[in-house]
């Protein structure tokens, strides 16, 4: 079984790719409107430096928001945790922020901070903190009364307490918020960079759609999918690492 972990996802993709290229061949379907995996390899490998380039744009752009919205998120998590009445007060002022589309919102992070990597970056931590908030709420209301007995049973203080026993507890949780916020990262990178297109893989997409260059502003597409497949890994791995009982408590 754990030999085939590594195949699923490689034949998943592999019938994907496969079903795309069919569609094309099949439908006669001209490279303009839909090119075939051939036209974008093509398109990379015609510009690959610039493509490159673009995609280091968006993955600094993506990582620096989301290290500064877990940062918040958690912050934001513990304060309300911390006082049921600023929870209450604090949590519908949160949804209703997190509710304004952050498509409208991004030209006003240009007017607001000007064109460069800062709206973007403001952008990115706009739509991750959220999820971060909830999951990390979530995790930290959630542990067993059980456990307070037997921390209370032990003389253990409240902060040692909240340290081996409310964290360790509530980090599945908080895993499962920034798996969902770093996907959503890479969406917030790329809706900032179309509506300031000076730079990044939305940029290209954008650029490459007025000249009417399908492939390479696919190229650009299949770029951000791998590198959202990347990073929600790389936190799949983290998770993996510091919480490996993470998997028997869902069980």
């Amino acid at each position: 079984m754990n030999a085939s972990r590594p195949v699923l996802p490689v034949a998943g993709a592999l019938a994907a790719i496969g079903i795309w290229w069919g569609a094309t061949a099949v439908f006669g379907i001209r490279p303009l409107f839909l090119p075939a995996p051939p036209d974008v390899v093509a398109a990379f490998r015609a510009q690959p430096g610039y493509l490159l380039c673009e995609t280091g744009a968006t993955l600094l752009e993506t990582v620096t928001g989301f290290g500064l919205a877990v940062l918040l998120g958690l912050l934001i998590a513990v304060t309300l945790t911390a006082s049921r009445t600023l929870e209450r007060a604090a949590l519908p002022v949160l949804v209703a922020l997190n509710s304004v589309p952050k498509v409208a919102v991004a030209p006003l992070l240009v007017v607001w901070l000007g064109f460069g990597p800062r709206p973007k970056v403001v952008l990115v931590l706009l739509i991750c903190v959220f999820p971060i908030v909830v999951a990390t709420m979530a995790g930290l209301t959630s542990t067993p009364s059980e456990l307070g007995e037997l921390s209370r049973s032990l003389s253990a203080s409240a902060w040692q307490t909240y340290v081996k026993i409310r964290l360790p507890w509530a980090l599945p949780q908080v895993f499962t918020g920034l798996k969902v916020a770093v996907s959503l990262a890479v969406i917030g990178a790329v809706v900032a960079e179309i509506s300031n297109p000076s730079g990044g893989l939305g940029a290209v997409v954008v650029l490459s759609g007025m000249s009417f260059d399908t492939p390479l502003a696919f190229a650009a597409i299949v770029l951000l999918a791998l590198l959202s497949t990347a990073l929600f890994y790389l936190v799949v791995a983290v998770e993996r690492l510091l919480v490996p009982w993470a998997r028997a408590i869902a069980g």
